[in-house]
């Protein structure tokens, strides 16, 4: 068996130790007295398992042939060396006598296994926990890696690096450093961390970092990671976050288009939070913002031809020139289109003329207009259509306060619910029209600035109240209607074609009426009396009680003439008596 002292020394535990060292040693018995009875100065016991000092005598294919003082000269492989090309006769070096006597008598020398005992000794004499080693990652091993650093070590998956990769195989045959974690003298074993090394590194050049840099620094630092917020750089011992809004002056869709991983990069120191440790780095403000002189640039009023970039549901952004972009609000597209989206009118890529409308400076924003590079034809529709002018035009919407005319295309005109009839009543406009319906209006008044018309379609015909209405229902008068609709508060009554007056429910009866129908139906006829006709207001009351008290009083007038002949209705008896056949109530 291998001496379990050796496996020790290997710097790996169990089997995966111990097929280590059969790799290194072979299956040759180790003495029992371990690495001292290995390595000498003056080495006499010449049995297998010996550190001996050989001189290479010369070259056999590829292999070395090596003199260690006994009868017949050993071999070693040429691989074993790490630079076979520059070998030389007469160059001195470490072996392990492997066996005395192999095929044909040559004796089996390893350089490899000697320098890897050797090595061991050495770095347990010498290495403490805490000291940086460098070494060649050689493999995967369970749960790591195995480094040599002249002897194999074990390096865990959890301390290759600060976040643990997704593949730690990416690392082989890569040259790392990293600092001894532990040293397990009795067993002779070795676990490193490349990961405290790096903290510990960062954190000293993290403090170096805070104590020089200031804002309006420009420094240089490495990308190590991209978002599509932005961009963290790491700026030697912490990173500061390069924000998408300050890579450059214009527009960019994600990082990836101005950076990538790796990358070194200049950037300016934006903002410093030594509380945090948070640093703000911009690489636009390296140079001038073409903001500065934006006034100049692009006066207010003037006419420029820019390109469609973005289009929102609110209005395009057009490029003016590099960095510099304006918004044509949805509202800025057309003086007289209706425009539910900017698609309707425009699409990227095209390249428009507009009018510069507004600049802030400091929010960095520009205001643009398409419309107003046209004559507004609202500075003539006060010409073409002063108040009282009669047009036809088509219903092209309706809302519940009333409907939109097309005088012209682009110009809408809005005839309201109270400017349709003066008689009838309207809810909504779609009792009396639909999208589509040709009609007849006046304007009634044009607001150019707010770019509104008033249009009225009762006014086409004289205010019946002013004369018809009154001269045509008086005070007193009784006369018959049809009940079109009962409220809590009383009963409408259609006296004539759109003409309603109101029965108030204390008009309905003598008594306490608490339910209008108790007394009347809708669709019922009823004689009521005109209480008032109020031209103002555009009301007319009425009393169905009062009705009902002169019919009564008129029925007994009669029954009286009938039993006793007397002078006629209305006329003077022979005592000078007026007749009773009215009662004014």
């Amino acid at each position: 068996m291998i001496d379990e002292t050796l496996i020790s020394q290997l710097g790996v535990e169990d089997a995966e130790a111990e097929g280590m060292l059969r790799e290194a040693f072979g299956d040759q018995a180790i003495a029992e007295d371990g690495m001292d009875s290995l390595i000498g100065e003056n080495i006499q016991d010449f049995q297998a398992g010996a550190i001996l000092e050989g001189q290479i005598v010369g070259f056999a294919g590829d292999d070395v042939v090596v003199e260690v003082g006994l009868k017949s000269e050993g071999l070693v492989a040429r691989d074993e060396f790490d630079d076979p090309s520059a070998l030389k006769v007469g160059e001195k070096f470490k072996v392990l006598l492997e066996t005395l006597e192999g095929e044909g008598g040559i004796i089996q020398l390893s350089k490899r296994k000697a320098d890897r005992i050797i090595n061991w000794q050495r770095i347990i004499e010498t290495a403490r926990e805490g000291d940086v080693v460098e070494g060649r990652v050689m493999r995967k091993i369970k749960g790591g890696l195995l480094v040599d650093i002249g002897v194999p070590v074990f390096l865990p998956a959890s301390q290759v690096d600060i976040r643990r990769p997704s593949d730690i195989g990416e690392y082989i045959g890569r040259d790392v450093r990293a600092e001894i974690l532990k040293i397990d003298e009795q067993r002779r074993n070795i676990v490193i961390s490349r990961r405290k090394l790096i903290e510990t590194e960062r954190e000293q050049a993290k403090s170096r970092l805070l104590d020089n840099i200031k804002v309006g620094d420009i420094v240089t630092g490495t990308v190590k990671n991209i978002a599509d917020f932005g961009a963290f750089v790491d700026l030697g011992g912490l990173d500061g976050l390069l924000h998408i809004t300050d890579m450059s002056w214009g527009r960019i869709s994600h990082p990836s288009e101005m950076l990538r991983i790796d990358q070194k990069v200049d950037v300016k120191i934006l903002n410093i939070d030594f509380d945090k440790e948070k640093i703000a780095l911009g690489l636009k403000q390296k140079e001038a913002s073409p903001w500065d002189d934006i006034d100049q640039k692009f006066p207010v009023g003037s006419r420029i031809k820019g390109e469609v970039v973005n289009i929102m549901s609110y209005g395009a952004f057009v490029r003016l020139e590099e960095g510099i972009e304006g918004l044509v609000h949805i509202s800025e597209m057309s003086w007289t289109r209706r425009i539910n989206h900017p698609s309707e009118m425009i699409a990227a890529g095209d390249e428009i003329e507009v009018v510069v409308l507004d600049i802030d400076k400091n929010k960095q924003e520009i205001s643009l207009g398409v419309k107003q590079t046209e004559v507004n034809p609202w500075e003539l529709v006060s010409e073409k259509y002063p108040p009282n002018t009669v047009i036809e035009g088509v219903v092209r919407n309706l809302a519940n306060y009333g409907a939109f005319v097309e005088i012209e295309p682009g110009v809408d005109g809005l005839l309201h619910v109270s400017d349709i009839s003066w008689t009838k009543k309207v809810a909504h406009p779609n009792e009396l029209f639909k999208k589509g319906d040709v009609v007849k209006c006046v304007v009634l008044e044009v607001d150019r600035d707010k770019q509104r018309i008033s249009l009225g379609h009762k006014q086409l015909t004289e205010d019946p109240w002013l004369n018809a209405i009154p001269d045509a229902y008086q005070p007193g008068m009784v006369v018959r209607g049809k009940v079109t609709k009962i409220t809590n508060f009383g009963v409408f009554v259609e006296l004539e074609e759109d003409l309603e007056g109101l029965l108030h429910i204390s008009e309905l009866a003598d008594h306490k009426v608490e339910n209008p129908q108790d007394v009347v139906k809708p669709g019922e006829e009823v004689d009521v009396k005109i209480l008032r006709v109020d031209t103002d207001e555009r009301k007319i009351g009425l009393s169905l009680k009062r009705a009902q008290w002169g019919a009564v009083e008129e029925a007994r007038a009669e029954r009286e003439e009938q039993r006793a002949p007397g002078p006629r209705k209305g006329g003077m008896d022979d005592h000078g008596a007026m007749g009773t056949d009215k009662i004014s109530m």
